[in-house]
């Protein structure tokens, strides 16, 4: 009652302002006569102050301050206590979208929750808004990247998929509010490198361009409303990305509708002049970006918007134009409402770090472990195991459960604590660190292998983390600005796993990492290999419970994880040749889509409603799952169509469904998939979506329908054809 009285107080004080009010205060306005109402009472210097995203108090008129620049990748980030769920790609290997969508609605109430108490404190800095810069849908084109763990993989239909559940959960369905307002980022053919990233241009194919890199931002502006779009440091083909006519004016508000909000990434503007070199001074980006639709200025660069109107670069005009495409993300999220008008003023801290958020991001974690390899069965454990040797250089490790756009908890828990907590009191446990991140020991002696050769089975938990992948400025153990040079583990852990190998009864290998490592020798000297992301709070917890059988592995691959670095094309090469599965040349390690479970999996009647259709018609799938093996267990279905003739190079496969189904030992499950029209367009050259007249063959399994995949214990598939006349 207390948090109440306080922000009702705050409110009909108007935050010290004055008390009377304007026709913009008015909810019962429509959201246009408001918006234009309060536009047309700003002075042309307050307007281009609401142009940047430190938007001061305009205390004759109401308006509070208000700092756009918030964050909630994996949680709400930067701003103190929160849950921390599993990093985004983590996420994404739950293959989960109802899963995603409780996430992000979960995120938007403690959200919600911060700024009502911020603001009844005074304050309302930076990560204390409700405009959160999230979700990155980029696509994960290539595993030297260091933010592609900010993704959700490297295919564009999962991508959209997982980002729209997200964004849906995260803004919620009022009809007149939303709860938080989401992003889509980073706006386009934005994935690495870090360190060009200021003063490179991503040249793309159009058809790349339509194919790839663009279907998710699609997805969230048509399906999911997302209320904002964020512009990349880079160019693409040519133009930079926070002033791209293409992008952002033919594309987004015209081809897609966009009625959200553009923002530049963080001091990209300042790049058009000191990276770019496409104008020289402040006050022609500042003009170029306004004019070009760029709403709001994350940076220093929109504070010359005056100078530019006198030097002739823009216009008043042009910035009445740009804040009446911004401000009403404000409007929509009660922000100019008396107290009490939306039904979120009411969330309080107790929302923060609810135990339903906690227990929803253990879920997430333990759906999102893969299973890569379970030799003769190693996993799961026995609780009631004689001895347990826990060692690596992540088993404790805090930044492999954080990633990064992090929150933080007062409830980490760590892989060595997840496993401790799910023993018998009679298993003895021993814990030693044993390897360095990324050297070499500095004391030679080996205190380890021997403890590994004394028990029963060994975990070893290695990997990379934040410190070594990351931003640009953030990783400070990477050497190459937060990318990987090279993709597999340091080279100081496989020799650390072959001392262990070389003792160890039974060795369990936990992999953490935020993108795809190149692992061939652990793949051989492990019994059992577990990829675990960077999970979250509850990481241990999770890990523990699929360890000791508590829970059965799901998790699912969004990446291809290749075999090393020569299978891939140049880093700075942006044509989806040669990358992802769907145009993947050489064989991969672990294919897209791939995870083993304790249990096994069948599927049979593979069944189409007509193998002869006419364009513009959908064909439906029925598929039966079967679990024949000897747990529950949840098997992700995956559907892969292929086009079989055309004239230019076309994917492989494309995966354009999945269902998560849980199934008892024994039990059987038919599901059903709607393969649309819009499914079996192509793209070509020129970026045209087109349906081609012959047959396309459907196939439905566990993971990309591929020898490698049913060679490493994926169930076999099943596949059908129909013919568009």
């Amino acid at each position: 009652m207390l948090f109440i009285g306080i922000s009702q107080f705050l409110f009909a004080q108007n935050d010290g302002f004055p008390k009377e009010t304007f026709p913009y205060q008015n909810p019962n306005l429509s959201l246009d006569q408001r918006v234009d109402d309060l536009v047309s009472r700003m002075t042309l210097e307050e307007k281009a102050g609401q142009l940047m995203y430190t938007a001061p108090a305009i205390e004759r008129l109401n308006v509070p301050e208000y700092n756009w620049w918030n964050e909630c990748l994996h949680g709400v980030a930067r701003n103190g206590r929160a849950t921390v769920f599993p990093q985004a790609i983590g996420m994404a290997a739950t293959w989960d979208t109802d899963l995603m969508q409780r996430i992000g609605d979960a995120i938007a109430t403690e959200g919600r929750a911060k700024y009502n108490v911020s603001i009844a404190h005074g304050h309302r800095g930076r990560y204390q808004g409700l405009t959160f810069w999230s979700p990155n849908v980029n696509i994960f084109r290539d595993p030297r990247w260091g933010r592609g763990q900010e993704t959700y993989g490297e295919d564009p239909f999962l991508t959209s998929r997982i980002g729209v559940a997200f964004v849906k959960g995260l803004q919620g369905d009022h009809p007149m509010y939303i709860k938080a307002a989401g992003m889509g980022k980073h706006y386009a053919v934005h994935n690495g490198p870090e360190k060009l990233r200021h003063v490179f241009d991503a040249k793309s194919s159009m058809k790349d361009l339509w194919e790839t890199y663009l279907p998710a931002f699609e997805a969230l502006v048509k399906e999911a409303n997302v209320e904002g779009i964020m512009g990349a440091y880079n160019r693409t083909n040519g133009d930079v990305c926070c002033a791209h006519p293409y992008l952002m004016k033919d594309v987004l508000r015209k081809q897609w509708g966009f009625k959200g909000y553009y923002v530049s990434d963080c001091w990209a503007i300042k790049d058009f002049y000191d990276g770019h070199n496409i104008v020289k001074t402040a006050p022609e980006a500042a003009g170029l970006a306004l004019n070009t639709g760029c709403n709001l200025n994350c940076g220093n660069t929109y504070p010359h918007l005056l100078k530019a109107i006198e030097e002739g670069h823009t216009s008043e005009a042009e910035i009445d134009r740009n804040l009446k495409e911004l401000l009403p993300t404000r409007f929509r999220l009660g922000l100019f409402d008396p107290f009490g008008t939306n039904p979120f003023d009411h969330i309080g801290p107790e929302m923060i770090r609810h135990p339903k958020h906690i227990e929803l991001t253990k879920e997430a974690a333990t759906k999102s472990i893969v299973l890569l390899k379970n030799k003769d069965n190693t996993l799961p454990l026995n609780k009631d195991i004689g001895s347990i040797f826990v060692t690596g250089p992540m088993a404790t490790h805090m930044q492999a459960l954080l990633a990064n756009y992090y929150g933080v908890s007062e409830d980490m828990k760590t892989f060595l604590e997840g496993i401790v907590g799910k023993t018998s009191p009679q298993t003895s446990i021993k814990y030693r660190q044993g390897a360095l991140l990324d050297e070499p020991n500095r004391n030679p002696n080996d205190w380890f292998s021997g403890v590994a050769e004394e028990s029963d089975v060994t975990i070893a938990c290695i990997g990379i983390s934040q410190l070594i992948e990351g931003e640009e400025g953030e990783s400070i153990a990477s050497r190459h600005f937060g990318d990987r040079e090279e993709i597999g583990l340091p080279q100081n852990q496989i020799n650390f796993l072959k001392k262990i190998r070389s003792k160890a009864k039974k060795l369990v290998v936990v992999i953490t990492a935020g993108s795809a490592v190149s692992c061939p020798e652990v793949y051989e000297m492990a019994d059992a290999l577990l990829y675990v992301w960077y999970p979250g709070e509850q990481g241990g917890n999770a890990l523990g419970d699929i360890v000791f059988g508590d829970a059965n592995p799901s998790g699912r691959l969004p990446v291809t994880i290749v075999k090393s670095i020569d299978d891939l094309p140049p880093f700075e090469d942006y044509a989806l040749a040669n990358r992802t599965y769907r145009y993947q040349r050489t064989e991969p390690l672990f294919s897209f889509g791939f995870g083993l479970s304790y249990t096994n999996f069948k599927y049979s009647n593979l069944k189409l409603s007509k193998t002869q259709i006419k364009k513009g018609e959908s064909v439906s799938v029925d598929v039966t799952v079967s679990n024949v093996g000897n747990y529950q267990g949840d098997e992700v279905i995956q559907l892969y169509l292929t086009d079989m003739e055309s004239d230019i190079e076309l994917p492989k496969y494309a995966l354009k469904g999945f269902q998560r189904v849980s199934l008892q030992q024994g039990d059987s499950k038919t599901v059903t998939f709607e393969v649309t029209p819009e499914m079996m367009q192509m793209v070509n050259e020129n970026g045209e979506r087109l349906i081609e007249s012959g047959d396309f063959k459907v196939y439905v399994g566990g993971s990309v329908p591929s020898k490698k995949s049913l060679d490493l214990g994926s169930p076999q598939f099943l596949n059908s054809e129909f013919i568009v006349e």
